[in-house]
């Protein structure tokens, strides 16, 4: 079967080349989107990425033009307009665990990197400064690490800190036996987490009700000097709160791999150019703050599970099985 790929990067190609057994994929390093989408023309199937349109106007166009199935190569699906795919007819496949490892083990290196100021210390030492001014850290050994969403992902990373002698408080409207297992750990409601978490971090998924669920009134709720992290989604957080929190000193680390308008910054090379958004820009000159490119995910255990997910998705679609990752309203 014929398979347009958006948003292909070089290892887009070769995990996903190792992965084929039989399909005809042509790749596009463009993003789906509705001016782009006139490139799937006669393609049964799409593969898109987390960056990629795929709402009601785009899946119009797919739709007139053939293309029965969107699969997406990763876990969130924010990006598509379920209902309309609904009324078009098209199925949507994801990849619904590749390797929850691989987020939670990122994240920890996030905490690990603002707290004992890594990127700063690697920095000094390149340019022969081996002084220790401006690197005091904490133990995470007895640190309250508030969790928000204990599945996969959420329930790794908890089983680290805990590893760390962390005292765990976790937030999930749908509670994870594992999770309360786990000695050091006891759910909480929201309040009690925010007031309660040295380090406050999100897995949860963007949904309605967890749009900027980081916010100027739950930031008023956190502990001075809270270290805020998220692999997540970048619209769990408005960031201009954020902002306000690092300025007046109620949130003193930050650590990101997600980002709000990351659309048109991800998985692009701007070295050579002027970023415009101005809010990024002012993230970036704070001291206390960590960027990472949505690179949570990106280990060779991972890639190999996507694509190896996404070719079996759209093989039993090409078949007429039944989809075991689709995507339902």
């Amino acid at each position: 079967m014929k398979v347009a790929v958006f948003s292909t990067k070089p290892y887009d190609r070769k995990f996903l080349d190792q992965a084929n057994t039989h399909h005809e994929i042509v790749y596009f390093d463009t993003r789906l989107e509705p001016k782009t989408a006139s490139l799937a023309a006669d393609f049964p199937a799409v593969c898109v990425f987390v960056n990629d349109n795929v709402g009601a106007e785009t899946l119009q166009v797919l739709a007139e033009q053939g293309t029965r199935l969107v699969a997406l190569r990763c876990t969130g699906f924010n990006n598509v307009d379920l209902e309309t795919a609904f009324q078009l007819g098209i199925k949507v496949v994801r990849v619904e665990a590749y390797s929850p490892y691989s987020v939670a083990e990122h994240t920890v290196g996030l905490i690990l990197m603002l707290n004992r100021k890594l990127y700063r210390a690697y920095n000094r030492v390149r340019d022969d400064n081996f002084t220790l001014d401006g690197l005091l850290g904490f133990d995470l050994h007895g640190c309250s690490v508030g969790i928000l969403g204990t599945g996969k992902i959420g329930l790794i990373f908890a089983q680290i800190m805990a590893g760390f002698g962390c005292q765990l408080l976790g937030y999930d409207v749908y509670p994870n036996p594992e999770f309360a297992a786990i000695a050091q750990a006891r759910y909480v409601d929201l309040p009690e987490l925010f007031a309660q978490a040295d380090i406050i971090s999100l897995h949860c998924p963007l949904l309605p009700e967890t749009h900027n669920i980081i916010n100027a009134e739950t930031i008023s709720q956190m502990k001075d000097g809270v270290m805020l992290i998220n692999t997540s989604r970048g619209k769990l957080v408005d960031t201009q709160a954020v902002i306000k929190g690092i300025r007046s000193g109620k949130v003193g680390y930050f650590g990101i791999d997600v980002y709000e308008e990351e659309d048109e910054l991800f998985f692009a090379d701007w070295s050579d150019r002027i970023i415009q958004d101005d809010t990024f820009q002012l993230l970036q000159s704070f001291p206390n703050v960590v960027i990472t490119s949505h690179q949570a995910f990106f280990t060779k255990n991972a890639l190999n599970n996507i694509f190896s997910t996404t070719i079996a998705s759209i093989s039993d679609f090409e078949r007429g099985n039944p989809l075991k990752h689709e995507l339902t309203l």
